[in-house]
């Protein structure tokens, strides 16, 4: 059921280094169709809008990234589209979006909900059911993160701690939560899979307007001054002017950071749904089912003795391999990547090393 008073904000603004070099500075990883037929940002999209109205869906992107997302997004108000002149982290992202949301509504009990981009879920009615939830707990005035639970020892995700559980009317469970913990070493990680009482941190949000404008206004208060004066040059026609001084004075720096390890009314709810960060080419284990000798291949593809790899590239370009195991090999018009799948978040070092070459930064 569509509920008038929840507005979705989904972070797109990152480029996906690490999905290099199929995704480039024209064309980030979430423009791409990495994983079935639509982009992640359609995606994205397409999960939300059984329960969020297309009005109150508000996408906030790289300026750059503007007109590609306009032009598929359709149901989207062009005006719920918007681009940051600099990429800052989270932080500035989520205050510029409760400007724009502020600028719509004058219920001060408004739900956000804010999720990235480049996330699969399959499982769209469970996201949808916890979603729902959250938004339920939120109203009380409570800052509600989505905790998934850990597979195994990740190094590359965040965790949260969680107590208590909390008694609610839902059938989702929520936790308080106990504190935000930094991506841990491998022997940390291990000990919080042990201890039974950790969550990954998904980065994906749920607050009223009112909540997440408090938590500003008391640890962050530049970000609520940000905040509060986007709102009003919306309301006056200055937001595009206004937007890009704003952002020259943005500091960088995460939500977390800036407010989630601040705060004391933090609950977890239970993720109940599947969920994948695809966050580099290793993600497409997830999500494509192996073919012969434990391969992931999408395009064209022969080899010998070849196992355990990673292989993308176009159905017109056959890629052949002989006599290699663990590799990931991605071919694109212009340009190939051939590294370990260990080594794939160091994607984005030969990235910044291609765009420290001034010969070479056509390839970006």
């Amino acid at each position: 059921m569509i509920k008038d008073n929840l507005f979705a904000i989904i972070m797109a603004g990152g480029k996906g280094e690490r999905f290099w070099p199929q995704s480039r500075t024209s064309k980030p990883k979430q423009l791409l169709r990495l994983i079935g037929n639509l982009t992640l940002i359609e995606q994205a999209v397409e999960r939300l809008t059984p329960l969020v109205k297309s009005e109150n869906i508000i996408v906030i992107t790289n300026e750059d990234y503007v007109a590609p997302m306009r032009s598929l997004l359709e149901d989207i108000p062009k005006e719920n589209i918007i681009g940051e002149p600099l990429g800052k982290d989270t932080a500035p992202c989520i205050s510029l979006a409760a400007a724009v949301v502020a600028s719509k509504t004058d219920d001060p009990n408004a739900v956000m909900v804010v999720l990235p981009a480049d996330h699969v879920i399959n499982n769209q009615q469970e996201l949808l059911d916890v979603i729902s939830d959250c938004a339920k707990v939120a109203e009380s005035g409570k800052i509600v993160t989505i905790g998934v639970n850990p597979t195994y020892p990740s190094t590359g995700y965040g965790y949260i701690k969680c107590g208590t559980q909390i008694e609610t009317e839902t059938s989702t469970q929520f936790y308080d939560g106990e504190g935000f913990r930094e991506k841990p070493a491998v022997d940390q990680a291990k000990e919080f899979i042990n201890a039974e009482c950790y969550k990954w941190n998904s980065g994906m949000f749920v607050w009223s307007i009112s909540t997440i404008m408090d938590a500003f206004r008391k640890h962050a208060p530049d970000l609520a001054k940000a905040a509060d004066a986007l709102t009003d040059a919306i309301f006056k026609g200055s937001f595009e002017h206004k937007l890009k001084n704003q952002y020259e004075l943005f500091e960088k720096i995460s939500i977390d950071y800036a407010v989630m390890e601040k705060v004391d009314n933090v609950v977890v709810a239970e993720c109940t749904f599947d969920w994948d960060d695809v966050g580099s080419w290793t993600a497409l284990r997830n999500q494509i089912r192996p073919s012969e000798n434990n391969n992931v291949v999408q395009g064209t593809h022969i080899g010998l003795d070849t196992k355990d790899c990673i292989i993308v590239g176009d159905s017109s370009h056959l890629i052949a391999t002989i006599d290699i195991d663990d590799l990931i090999i991605v071919h694109t018009e212009d340009a190939t990547l051939i590294c370990k799948s260990k080594s794939a978040q160091r994607v984005k070092e030969i990235v910044h090393l291609i765009g420290e070459q001034s010969d070479l930064k056509d390839y970006l």
